[in-house]
């Protein structure tokens, strides 16, 4: 899909969709658009759905605003994730939430440490602590989401 990021085999993460990445996800084999965005919030369309699911696509629409984000609704999301058909297209408005949302789900699933999760995205390009237009609000509560959900890597000495 043009302007995403391929986080995983499962997961596609963009900003706000239009009709036209909507066909192509469909092309693609994607089987599900999971939308972040709030219906409050500027640029939303209120139509997503219904094209969507013209096309076959399972849709969620799950917001995901920023003064409202804590570890319940963060696993809530996490659990929608989880029971949508793969692969799935999920977006917000820039990508940031999405694809935060995306890296969580995949460092919960395979028990990466915070420090592993940071650095797949830094190898998508996703220098996600280092972004300039990332909240530090959306920082925190993602990095304390990670302390507390993902295994921690043991050594032996």
């Amino acid at each position: 899909m043009i302007n995403s990021i391929r986080v995983s085999e499962n997961f596609t993460t963009t900003g706000q969709v239009i009709p036209q990445q909507l066909e192509q996800a469909i092309q693609e084999g994607f089987k599900s658009v999971l939308n972040l965005r709030s219906p409050d919030e500027l640029g939303f369309k209120p139509d997503e759905q219904q094209i969507a699911e013209s096309l076959g696509l399972n849709y969620v629409n799950a917001p995901l605003k920023l003064e409202e984000l804590n570890e319940e609704l963060i696993t809530k999301i996490l659990e929608i994730l989880k029971e949508l058909p793969k692969p799935a297209v999920i977006h917000c408005a820039a990508a940031m939430r999405s694809t935060g949302i995306a890296l969580l789900s995949i460092a919960i699933e395979e028990g990466l440490t915070p420090e592993q999760t940071l650095a797949k995205a830094r190898s998508l390009g996703f220098g996600f602590i280092e972004h300039p237009h990332v909240s530090p609000r959306l920082k925190g509560v993602f990095v304390d989401y990670l302390n507390k959900h993902t295994k921690v890597a043991v050594t032996a000495g």
